[in-house]
């Protein structure tokens, strides 16, 4: 009897090892897929930006009046806030007390306290506010003004627009670099350098086609900007402010773009073929498939872990997206 029962005693335990060994399997072939659909009703999210802490996902929605709250542990949307007519950009302050939005019909950005979630101001700004990015000590924002063709510059804790800067051209995306020395700004076919010592354009670096979103790597060496007429990826080199080499071929219209925090990949939407793109920004190559997500991805923001990516769709949904574990190696970024 005894020998019968470790004999069953061993059966079971391979029984065991085969439940367990399959759902180890899944959760490794989930990486780089999405693993949620958020539905978000009538709303068509379009930007989206994450809290410092991961907790909280805030969405603007084209040709709406508000913004959205998704609490990332559910991935339910848990508010509604309302803002300015058509509330395009969105960035959040470091410290995660504030939200800027840029409302493109009013001219005007709204503060949202993030403790309340409502709005404690409204700045009028150019026209046709729509990037947004914020320095890393939080005491500016930075608004790209398509109609006006300038950026305004908000001094946070008045809540003032303290500089207004001709970009000379139409401009979209805006980001700052980590030192908060200077913003970069996609404008017609080129990026705009500006020094934010000065306020001023110092520098204009020729992409691709319709240069549309740009995203600075955590380390500040290169900026990475998607050409939608193109179909590519332009790379800058932040110290010289050239492109490096040749641009990055991508499938379709890419328009937003976002880097891990630990500046391995960089996740892009496109919206022709509703899927997000992935580069390896070691060797400045797309790798593996393109991700299905919803219809008409636009906005990408990923959590300070790194471990999702939060793809804002046009049609309806926000596609949440497992991101594998990078090697802990320091990323050597593509060679210049």
């Amino acid at each position: 009897m005894r020998y019968r029962a470790v004999a069953l005693l061993a059966v079971a335990f391979g029984a065991l090892a085969l439940i367990i060994a399959p759902h180890v399997g899944a959760t490794t072939a989930r990486a780089d897929s999405v693993v949620t659909t958020i539905p978000v009703g009538e709303y068509r999210p379009i930007d989206v930006a994450i809290t410092r802490d991961g907790a909280r996902a805030y969405v603007t929605n084209l040709n709406s009046a508000t913004v959205l709250v998704i609490d990332t542990a559910t991935n339910t949307v848990t508010g509604t806030i309302p803002v300015g007519s058509n509330s395009y950009g969105v960035a959040i302050t470091p410290d995660g007390t504030r939200a800027y939005v840029t409302n493109y019909n009013s001219a005007t950005v709204s503060v949202i306290d993030t403790a309340t979630n409502t709005v404690t101001g409204t700045i009028p700004v150019g026209g046709g506010p729509q990037g947004v990015a914020i320095t890393r000590d939080g005491t500016r924002a930075y608004v790209t003004n398509t109609a006006s063709l300038t950026v305004s510059v908000i001094d946070t804790a008045t809540n003032t627009v303290t500089g207004t800067i001709p970009v000379g051209g139409q401009p979209w995306g805006v980001d700052i670099a980590p030192d908060g020395t200077r913003a970069y700004v996609t404008a017609s076919n080129s990026v705009s350098v500006i020094d934010t010592a000065t306020n001023r354009v110092t520098s204009t670096i020729s992409v691709g086609n319709v240069p549309y979103d740009v995203a600075i790597t955590p380390d500040g060496a290169r900026a990475y900007v998607t050409n939608l007429d193109s179909s590519s990826v332009s790379v800058i080199d932040t110290a010289t402010n050239t492109v490096i080499g040749a641009a990055i071929p991508v499938a379709g219209r890419p328009y937003g773009v976002a880097i891990t925090p630990d500046g391995t990949r960089a996740y892009l939407t496109d919206q022709r073929s509703d899927t997000v793109s992935v580069i390896d920004t070691a060797t400045n190559t797309v790798i593996g498939a393109a991700i299905p997500v919803g219809g008409q991805p636009y906005g990408v923001a990923i959590t300070p872990d790194g471990t999702r990516a939060y793809v804002t769709n046009l049609e309806f949904t926000v596609s949440v997206i497992a991101i594998p574990k990078s090697n802990p190696k320091p990323p050597t970024f593509g060679s210049s």
